[in-house]
This record gives structure tokens, C-alpha cells and sequence, in this order.
């Protein structure tokens, strides 16, 4: 008896930490474009407009963020840019960097 609860303390313990390690990893695209939004917004403090990209990198995420920098009237003349931003397999922020900068009503090329 005394040894079958140790057996089931030990599976439970190993249940919680292997469930403990799952909840700490970036769960797929959808949270991980969350969390690269609020990331990159607290950073350098410009409202997120959108996610153009989303990919899986070797140990996490690269996400491309688009962000209003400058604000204009009319809003079509405002200026945006877009960011990458890579995510560790935490969903931590671990870098980012602006890869372009674009008018709201220009087109792509």
C-alpha cells in the first residue's frame, strides 16, 4: 500500500511539472501575435495596428507587427511601419527591428 502511494505521488508530480512546462510555452500563432502586439507596444510605446505575418522560427516565433508611427489627417497619409519581431518558445520578447516604413494609402510594390 504505502508503495503504491509513493508511485502515484511520484506520476502526479510528474504530471504537474510536465503540464507546468506546457503552460509556460507559447501555445501557437494566435498567442504569439498577441503577445508579440503588447511586447513591441510596451517597447517603443506606438499602437500596434495589425499582425501582416506570423512564422515559426528555430526556437519560437517571428512575427511582423504593423504599428502606427505617425499619426496624420487624413488617416491615409498616415505613416506606418512594419516590425519583425522574434519570440523565444516562452513567448518572451527577444528582439525586434523595423523592416519597413510605408504611407496608410501606399500600395506594396
Amino acid at each position: 500500500m504505502p508503495e503504491q502511494r509513493e508511485r502515484h505521488t511520484r506520476t502526479a508530480t510528474k504530471s504537474a511539472a510536465a503540464s507546468k512546462r506546457s503552460a509556460t510555452r507559447t501555445k501557437g500563432p494566435e498567442e504569439a501575435a498577441r503577445r508579440a502586439c503588447r511586447g513591441l507596444t510596451r517597447l517603443i510605446g506606438h499602437r500596434a495596428e495589425g499582425v501582416s505575418a506570423v512564422r515559426r522560427a528555430e526556437e519560437g516565433w517571428r512575427v511582423h507587427v504593423d504599428v502606427l508611427e505617425v499619426p496624420r489627417i487624413p488617416d491615409t497619409t498616415s505613416l506606418l511601419a512594419t516590425y519583425e519581431v522574434e519570440l523565444d518558445g516562452k513567448g518572451e520578447l527577444t528582439q525586434y527591428r523595423r523592416i519597413r516604413r510605408y504611407r496608410r494609402g501606399a500600395s506594396d510594390d
